[in-house]
């Protein structure tokens, strides 16, 4: 039976300091989203009377129910939601067909292919390149314009390459033996075996495609095909607004700045009610994979 070793003064005293940096920093990085959410259900006269609060006087839906009232708002979600959906399923594909081959050695130009891939990571065309390249290839006024241009992040790429080194050989090598084919294997096999990375790496994609701003602004010009983001940046100018005040009920006039934080805050909540069913996962998956070159 081995004994826990005594924590000593300075031990203690580390751990102290890091817990308080911590709590500290979580309350920072939480007010802002707590004070956005309590304005969303304030009115503007609060909103323009408080500066800071956490819980309005009074509860009022009138921002929700204008957002929700307006077929931008829910065609926008509808859009961002399918675009993160399929962007997730192509991005994890790619990224994973890329993987498992390099991660065996005996890959003819592995070294090369590995060196392309990490000169990526240092090295970019930059804006101006990329918008002609997606220009030549037609998908401008495409949602294929927010997936293919970034498919592959090259940064997951080595470290789920990594964590497909890690992976038993032997259990490779005897499915090969009962019949499978190199796919087989791969989806049999090593995909099964790779659930937390998958997890991880998806909720990374899926994060990186519901707010990405940059995209829908260069690559779409039709508004009908804007997703959440690009109505989150009309909403936050009052011309917007102003425009769109009446057309559905002359009577009612939402607050301006409680428009806004209701559509933050409906822009974010989606993308966090994903993560509880992926916590078993996410933890490890941070992990693996990240040792071995």
């Amino acid at each position: 039976m081995t004994t826990r070793p005594r924590a000593t003064v300075g031990s203690r005293l580390f751990d102290g300091v890091n817990v308080i940096v911590l709590v500290v920093l979580a309350v920072i990085t939480i007010l802002p989203f707590l004070y956005v959410t309590a304005g969303s259900f304030a009115g503007e006269a609060e909103l323009a009377s408080r500066p800071f609060f956490l819980w309005p006087h009074e509860p009022v839906l009138d921002a929700y129910r204008f957002i929700f009232a307006t077929g931008t708002f829910v065609r926008s979600l509808m859009i961002t939601i399918a675009v993160t959906a399929v962007g997730v399923v192509v991005k994890l594909a790619i990224t994973t067909l890329m993987a498992y081959p390099l991660a065996h050695a005996r890959l003819p130009g592995r070294n090369a292919i590995l060196s392309l891939v990490v000169f990526t990571m240092v090295f970019s065309g930059g804006m101006i390149p990329t918008y002609l390249v997606v220009k030549a290839m037609g998908l401008l006024d495409s949602y294929s314009a927010l997936v293919l241009p970034v498919a592959v992040s090259a940064f997951y790429l080595i470290v789920i390459k990594n964590f497909f080194q890690e992976l038993p050989v032997e259990l490779q090598e005897a499915a090969k033996i009962d019949g499978c084919s190199e796919l087989g294997t791969f989806w049999r096999i090593v995909l099964p075996l790779s659930r937390p990375v998958l997890a991880t790496f998806g909720l990374f994609y899926a994060v990186t495609i519901w707010n990405d701003f940059t995209s829908p602004l260069l690559y779409l010009s039709d508004p009908d095909m804007w997703t959440l983001q690009m109505f989150i940046r009309q909403v936050t100018t009052s011309t917007y607004l102003s425009s769109t005040l009446g057309i559905y009920d002359p009577t009612f006039v939402p607050p301006e700045q409680g428009v806004r934080f209701a559509t933050i805050v409906v822009g974010t909540v989606p993308i966090l009610l994903i993560y509880p069913f992926l916590q078993k996962h996410f933890a490890k998956g941070m992990f693996v994979g990240s040792v071995k070159g």
